[in-house]
């Protein structure tokens, strides 16, 4: 009799090779330049948050949020999508979101 476990290994192998990757969907852009952008953008808004914190608290707040929404979540998420976008526009720049 085989071991169907050793029968199963090169199956669910060729199954994960052809799943696209969950953190590529969530954090990549359609460009490296995109990304970029929106990093810059992330970072003057988060400079100024900082900056405007001893004067207005709720100033510092509302910058802050569109600071993490253009990283999608915090500088490591944006660090990890532009990873992913690079690799992905290594292999072509198919871009498979809809956003």
């Amino acid at each position: 009799m085989s071991d169907t476990r050793a029968d199963a290994a090169p199956v669910e192998e060729a199954r994960r090779v052809h799943e696209p990757d969950p953190t590529a969907e969530l954090f990549a852009s359609r460009s490296v330049a995109e990304h970029l952008v929106r990093g810059v953008l992330g970072v003057v808004l988060a400079v100024a948050a900082f900056a405007l914190a001893g004067r207005s608290s709720g100033l510092s707040l509302l910058l802050l949020a569109p600071a993490a929404l253009l990283w999608r979540g915090c500088p490591t998420c944006w660090a990890l999508g532009l990873v992913q976008t690079r690799a992905r526009c290594a292999s072509g720049c198919e871009v498979r979101k809809a956003r």
